[in-house]
């Protein structure tokens, strides 16, 4: 009965974070690991004009643009911010995962 119950419970969390909108907890565990060793010294603070983590006004007119242009201009880079904030193996999931935790 207990062997049982494990696996139920097993798939019970599996179904769960197979739902939309669900972030596995590696995935957002990665995506903080990144924001912080790339992000977060110019992001974290608005240092050299970055729009801060968090600051809906600053990233509205950049979202406005469409995340396929802000993803573009990120992945070359633009003003102080070198191509992909130097996270050379940030994938483009990986930069529009950074890209939505520091527009929210």
């Amino acid at each position: 009965m207990r062997q049982i119950t494990q696996i139920m419970v097993g798939m019970t969390a599996l179904a769960l974070c197979c739902m939309p909108g669900c972030v596995s907890s590696e995935k957002s565990t990665k995506v903080e690991a990144q924001y912080n060793k790339y992000c977060f010294a110019c992001h974290g603070t608005g240092a050299a004009g970055a729009p801060k983590s968090g600051d809906s006004l600053a990233w509205k007119p950049r979202l406005a643009k469409g995340k396929t242009t802000l993803l573009e201009s990120v992945t070359k880079g633009m003003v102080g911010m070198p191509p992909k904030g130097r996270c050379q193996e940030c994938t483009p999931d990986d930069l529009r995962a950074l890209i939505d935790k520091m527009a929210d």
